[in-house]
């Protein structure tokens, strides 16, 4: 027997992209990313130069849902009890006690996190991957639901510690943010010069909805050729001459890992829920395709020198796939 998916929570979905669209111009597309990783309990590294509103859309999606947010500025300095807490003596109580960090949050925002150095982003992604921090003895769990969105600014690459090919597989996308339109930029004056016409973000709907909302979206079905599709894309990123892309082997040295096989299941899955459709179709994979492989696609110095970008890579592999 199959399980009824409540698509009326899908409704709560789009009006919370609505209210999130209320505050910030344009972006719509950032922001359907960050709610369809807050769907399946991902975490998601957005790429954009300062002042894209990448704090801001943040910040009023856990306005609007109620949730705790947090933000964390990662600089040279920053240790890892900085982030997840640490054991402070009380004098009185002749006591070490538990101090909790930033991470302790349903919204963490990871702001430069390319700017701290390794074992600081580790204390980070740990907590990413368990759902839990250990500080001294004790384990303490994270707030549900938990997301984390990290930003890198792909201008600027002095001084920064690039996070490894194994952290960035941890983020179920990468999302690139771009300028606004110059509609959307005139928008934005007329706003900042009147005080009285930005909006104001309502919470519509509550933060422990989100976890009903999750177990709604894995109810969503995948049939056996969306499967096939999923698993061919993925996997041509590995061995592209198995399926006759002679050209892209001298460009790829590595593909991307199992991780994202289920981020595309996943995210899928959140997409036609929003949509109201108790099944996927091909077009939400290759709207989610370049979000999910672009950081798992380890390109040769040969692709760099040509100045192929995995981008082109995952078009060219989406271009030869015939539709399922």
């Amino acid at each position: 027997m199959e399980a009824t998916i409540d698509f009326k929570l899908a409704d709560k979905v789009s009006r919370l992209i609505d209210e999130v669209n209320k505050v910030i111009v344009g972006q719509r597309s950032v922001i359907l990313k960050c709610i369809l990783a807050l769907l399946v309990d991902g975490n998601v590294l957005v790429e954009g130069v300062p002042g894209l509103a990448k704090t801001l859309i943040f910040k009023t999606l856990a306005s609007a849902t109620g949730g705790t947010f947090r933000r964390i500025q990662f600089t040279p300095d920053l240790l890892p009890a900085d982030i997840t807490g640490t054991r402070v003596f009380n004098p009185q109580t002749l006591n070490f006690e538990v101090v909790l960090g930033p991470i302790f949050a349903n919204f963490v925002l990871a702001d430069e996190i390319n700017r701290a150095p390794a074992k600081v982003q580790s204390a980070l992604l740990e907590g990413m991957q368990e759902k839990q921090v250990t500080i001294g003895n004790q384990t303490f769990p994270l707030p549900r639901p938990f997301i984390v969105m990290a930003t890198q600014n792909p201008i600027e690459s002095e001084g920064t510690y690039p996070l490894p090919e194994a952290q960035l597989d941890r983020f179920i996308m990468k999302v690139k943010i771009d300028y606004p339109t110059f509609a959307e930029e005139k928008e934005i004056l007329r706003r900042m010069q009147s005080n009285f016409d930005i909006p104001t973000v309502e919470k519509v709907i509550e933060i422990n909805e989100i976890i009903d909302l999750q177990m709604e979206v894995e109810k969503i079905k995948v049939s056996t050729k969306i499967e096939d599709y999923i698993t061919k894309l993925v996997f041509i990123t590995r061995k592209p001459h198995l399926y006759g892309l002679n050209a892209l082997s001298k460009y790829i040295m590595y593909g991307a890992s199992p991780r994202a096989t289920l981020a595309f299941i996943k995210l899928s899955k959140a997409l036609a829920f929003i949509d109201k459709r108790s099944f996927v179709i091909p077009e939400d994979i290759e709207y989610l395709a370049f979000d999910v492989l672009r950081h798992r696609i380890i390109l040769t110095y040969e692709a760099q020198a040509e100045n192929i970008t995995t981008e082109d890579i995952i078009l060219t592999i989406i271009k030869s796939l015939p539709k399922v």
